[in-house]
């Protein structure tokens, strides 16, 4: 089986930075969200290949770093972004109402 390309992958991680954006924001996390935001629209931008999708796999990981609000919560936990689509690639936050 051969790994997507990145045509394939990077919708999606895009995707997944822009729900943990909106996350951070809500956290009120409004700086490292603008900066997450700004990396990644940067990266989408430019051409879609290994290393956009390198750039946007590390933005996710910095971007799933619970904040300290989600810490005190026990919202810490992540799913990881697979290849292959087999995993979520939106980090997992309890989500409530």
């Amino acid at each position: 089986m051969e790994p997507n390309s990145p045509a394939e992958d990077l919708p999606a991680l895009y995707r997944a930075i822009l729900d943990r954006v909106a996350d951070l924001e809500a956290a009120g996390q409004r700086t490292e969200a603008a900066q997450v935001r700004s990396a990644a629209t940067a990266a989408y931008s430019r051409a879609w290949d290994a290393k956009a999708r390198r750039q946007l796999e590390a933005l996710l990981r910095r971007a799933a770093r619970p904040t300290a609000a989600e810490r005190l919560l026990g919202r810490g936990q992540r799913r990881r972004f697979g290849r292959g689509g087999t995993t979520d690639p939106r980090p997992m936050v309890a989500r409530e109402g």
